[in-house]
């Protein structure tokens, strides 16, 4: 066993997948800067305070973060999600509104590891500050459902609901700890009701879900502005063809959430730990980290639960990184050297032996490459001022070319393989 591994809950990721999470960020860079928003990147750490602001019974703080003082004397953590940090940023920089953002990256929290979840998770996702309009609202939802597509993933299920203004929240808030305060709930929850009723309403446990049935639901306490605003986002969806379920049990338990919130559920995974992504919309966050007061509506999505779902569903498999020509070179390995470098510099990518390997050894690496093409440099090409090509994938004959035709000759046969 290796004297030194990951620690528990952090994992290597290798290729091919890497090249997966690659290709996952970039298509969600595209879903987002098609809409108009900018690439940011925030710091993995903060200062502690950043995140101390959500409120000490909000999710966030009471799952460990990783804090420590640094070594000069400051209180910091590395990140437990991002939208704390983009607030952060946008009060520091004071951008032009409506500001609209997209990020990826990693996140860290110490808690149980298990399938899905790591302490060291990837997220991307958006944030919109500075405009309380429902139809950003329709944007950023629908923005979110097309970055699903483009996966190929179709059975997403888009939950809905809103909590309202403020003061409706509030008097829910309310109405949620009377009603629980009677009710026969599991120890867990008592302590979750002490903190932050909205949030009795995530538990899974079975001991809970009665009391969580005969729960009052939000929509009893909206006021005519937050159901206005609430029918608009729905028409909006509805005008787009986004299919949704209304979901009155959906909070999220952060205390600056406002009107709007929203889950992406992968339908292939256990109900329990299904959510591959949501958000909402949200106020009192950028006040808190010390703004002008500031509405923003934002999402962040999960990778790993996300290509879990995509691999339930035989979609978004990792891509082929085999590359197009492998050279062999049998007269001392400085003949590669300048023919990798210019098939690269002409878009092929390429690769080679090294340490003087035979023939035979050669020809090894290059069918376990995935070259379609191995390009033969030795004495006798050398001499002649020529290049071998040999198809590895097709089975065609082996044929000689030009040194100065080698570029325009493999572009040519790689384009028609392509068609």
């Amino acid at each position: 066993m290796p004297a030194f591994q990951t620690s528990p809950g952090m994992r290597d990721i290798l290729a091919p997948e890497s090249a997966r999470w690659r290709r996952f960020t970039d298509v969600f860079a595209e879903v987002a800067e098609l809409a108009g928003y900018g690439f940011v990147i925030p710091p993995m750490m903060e200062d502690l305070g950043v995140f101390t602001r959500l409120g000490e019974a909000t999710e966030i703080v009471t799952k460990e973060m990783y804090d420590f003082v640094d070594k000069g004397d400051r209180h910091v953590a590395l990140r437990p999600e991002q939208t704390a940090g983009v607030c952060r940023a946008y009060v520091e920089h004071r951008p032009i509104t409506p500001w609209k953002t997209w990020y990826s990256g990693p996140n860290f929290r110490y808690e149980k590891p298990q399938r899905g979840r790591y302490r060291q998770f990837d997220q991307v996702g958006i944030e919109v500050l500075g405009s309380d309009d429902a139809h950003l609202d329709v944007e950023v939802i629908a923005l979110g459902w097309e970055f699903y597509r483009r996966l190929g993933l179709q059975r997403v299920e888009l939950l809905l609901n809103s909590l309202g203004e403020p003061g409706d929240r509030a008097r829910y808030i309310d109405a949620l700890r009377s009603h629980f305060e009677s009710a026969d709930l599991t120890a867990q929850s008592r302590a979750t009701l002490a903190k932050n009723p909205l949030r009795v309403l995530d538990s899974k446990r079975s001991e809970d879900e009665s009391a969580i049935e005969a729960a009052p639901t939000i929509d009893q306490y909206w006021s005519d502005a937050a159901a206005e605003h609430f029918a608009t986002v729905r028409a909006g969806l509805e005008a787009l063809a986004i299919p949704y379920t209304i979901d009155l049990k959906l909070v999220r338990g952060l205390d600056y959430y406002r009107r709007t919130t929203f889950e992406f559920a992968g339908l292939t995974l256990d109900s329990a730990q299904n959510a591959l992504g949501g958000g909402g919309r949200y106020d009192g966050l950028v006040e808190a980290l010390g703004g002008p007061p500031t509405p923003g509506i934002g999402f962040a999505l999960g990778v790993d639960r996300t290509l879990i779902a995509c691999d339930d569903e035989g979609v978004f498999g990792a891509p082929d990184t085999d590359v197009d020509v492998f050279v062999v070179d049998t007269v001392g390995g400085g003949e590669a050297v300048v023919l990798t470098h210019e098939l690269r510099a002409a878009g092929i990518s390429v690769d080679r032996s090294f340490d003087g390997r035979s023939m035979k050894a050669q020809m090894k690496g290059a069918n376990r490459s995935g070259a379609a093409y191995a390009v033969i440099v030795g004495s006798d090409e050398l001499a002649a001022d020529e290049v071998a090509i040999r198809p590895l994938r097709s089975g065609g004959d082996q044929v000689s070319v030009a040194r100065s035709e080698l570029v325009p000759d493999l572009q040519s046969r790689l384009e028609e393989g392509n068609r």
